[in-house]
């Protein structure tokens, strides 16, 4: 069930909705015609993730939805693991100089990847390719990135028809195939990390994830982005997630020559915002309450900044820049000139123009106003206030 939650909650209904893990890799294995997963570790992933979905408060329209998505990511994972078998070279390929975006959700970190994804230089890792990054039979590696691939076309449609459908979301976080998209996409291969950021709040899975060494999580990670590379080259990775703060050490050790930028906000306004995009995600498949939900999704990015700060103060502080969002949002150009400064980056003529050019069409609140408040969530602003003091007081960042 959900961490902390009121033990009133009903149980979950009897449902058809098997899941057992054998039966799942069997699927995945009849839909592929593959057999070989890589590395048996995933199991104690998904063995928590079937634990979470079969008994954690999801209802009918979620478990059908989440079975799915196991089978989804086993064919996947089958995939990935036979193009690996048959191109060993690609685990050969360098992976230098990756810049990676971390922060608390919601601190503008969307908005900075999407911009510095514009430099000609950098490769983000998009949408599309995260939930497809196995290549297509006959696939010529080194192909251009544009090149038409018909499931990169088939979730442009699905993501269209979404932003239809649902445009409260849209406000909150604007997706289509093409945009740049977090590294936990990727992750979820391994059956392991945050996953949508939904079963981080539940139970088994929550308490399961915050237990874990995450060596082999991001020893996988680099292999899928060694895959998408050989498939698509690009000059320098370029990433994102909130999610690495659980990391810090791990994606330094697997990636010697990274450079951090990490985005500050109030949290307050951070919590607030990351409460409502969870909510909008879960209620429809779970119905929990926002009075349930704000509590253990406060404690859980509280949680990953305190671990990411302090695993941070033990690495070389020159690998990181930070960078306010309301600097941000005042100076986008200044800011994006102090982060190359820092890191001893070249920022050209091209580079600068397609930056401009960003800024000018992506005016705050393109997608419209996303609006929201920690009361509703069940949580006093002084309290949230007092759990992220520290924060607040080394960064100097004002709370409303």
């Amino acid at each position: 069930m959900w961490r902390d939650e009121p033990p009133t909650r009903a149980s979950p209904p009897l449902s058809d909705v098997r899941f057992d893990p054998e039966e799942l890799i069997e699927e995945a294995r009849k839909a592929t015609g593959l057999d070989d997963f890589g590395p048996e570790s995933f199991r104690e992933g998904l063995a928590a993730l079937v634990a979470t979905y079969d008994t954690g408060g999801f209802n009918e329209r979620g478990r059908k939805r989440n079975r799915r998505r196991l089978v989804d990511l086993l064919s996947t994972r089958l995939r990935v693991q036979d193009a690996w078998n048959r191109h060993p070279e690609v685990l050969e390929r360098p992976v230098p100089k990756p810049m990676v975006l971390t922060g608390l959700p919601r601190s503008g970190t969307s908005a900075l990847f999407n911009l510095l994804a514009c430099d000609p230089a950098a490769r983000p890792l998009l949408l599309w390719e995260s939930m497809f990054p196995d290549p297509l039979p006959g696939f010529e590696p080194g192909a251009a990135a544009g090149s038409s691939d018909p499931r990169r076309d088939a979730i442009e449609a699905h993501f269209a028809q979404a932003r239809e459908k649902n445009p409260e979301f849209t406000k909150i976080h604007y997706a289509s195939a093409d945009t740049p998209e977090e590294c936990v996409l990727v992750h979820a291969l391994a059956f392991h990390g945050v996953q949508m950021g939904v079963e981080i709040m539940a139970e088994p899975y929550g308490s399961w994830f915050r237990a874990q060494d995450l060596s082999g999580l991001y020893a996988y990670y680099k292999q899928l982005l060694q895959l998408l590379d050989w498939q698509r080259p690009g000059q320098r990775w370029l990433l994102k997630a909130p999610a690495h703060m659980w990391a810090v050490d791990r994606l330094i050790e697997t990636f010697p020559d990274v450079s951090v930028v990490w985005t500050h906000r109030d949290p307050l306004a951070c919590t607030a915002s990351i409460c409502s995009m969870t909510w909008t995600m879960m209620e429809p498949v779970t119905g929990i309450s926002k009075q349930a939900l704000g509590p253990v999704c406060m404690d859980f990015y509280a949680a990953s900044l305190e671990r990411g700060l302090a695993l941070r103060d033990a690495q070389d502080p020159q690998r990181f820049v930070d960078v306010s969002h309301d600097d941000f949002v005042d100076d986008s150009m200044g800011t994006v000139a102090r982060v190359y400064e820092h890191f001893g980056m070249p920022l050209g003529e091209d580079a600068r123009a397609a930056f401009e050019a960003h800024v000018a069409a992506n005016p705050k609140g393109k997608h419209g106003q996303h609006e929201y408040s920690l009361e509703e969530y069940g949580l006093d602003p002084d309290a949230v206030r007092e759990r992220f003091a520290p924060y607040t007081h080394r960064f100097d960042i004002e709370t409303d």
